[in-house]
């Protein structure tokens, strides 16, 4: 058998993506999304025990999140249960893929220079 290969990720418009990195930019909005990846689908009730602000303030980022398309919500019964959707912190990964070989690369010289500079015996 062979394996299919993963498809190419879309690359999200520059709307979407300035979306994801605003909702990403709130330490409240990252801990949310903690809380959900760490816990799986919540409640918006259980989401609240862990902030210090009202439901509507939560509520206002939990639209945040859900617009960046971080986040879906399904009604059950009364409650609405929030759950992570991780495509795209996939997509943030993807663009900051680059930088992260980038600092690697420039961490890679520093450390071959290091290594050529003589270590001074201590008295």
């Amino acid at each position: 058998m062979h394996a299919t290969p993963a498809a190419p990720r879309a690359v999200p418009s520059e709307p979407d993506q300035d979306r994801v990195f605003a909702a990403l930019a709130n330490a409240t909005r990252r801990e949310v999304l903690r809380l959900l990846r760490d816990g799986g689908p919540q409640p918006v009730r259980r989401l609240a025990e862990h902030f210090a602000m009202t439901r509507p303030s939560l509520s206002e980022h939990l639209k945040v999140l859900r617009e960046a398309g971080l986040v879906s919500e399904r009604r059950a019964g009364r409650q609405r249960i929030y759950r992570l959707e991780a495509a795209p912190l996939g997509e943030v990964q993807d663009w900051l893929g680059p930088y992260e070989r980038f600092w690697r690369a420039k961490l890679a010289g520093l450390g071959t220079l290091l290594d050529r500079i003589p270590h001074e015996e201590a008295p």
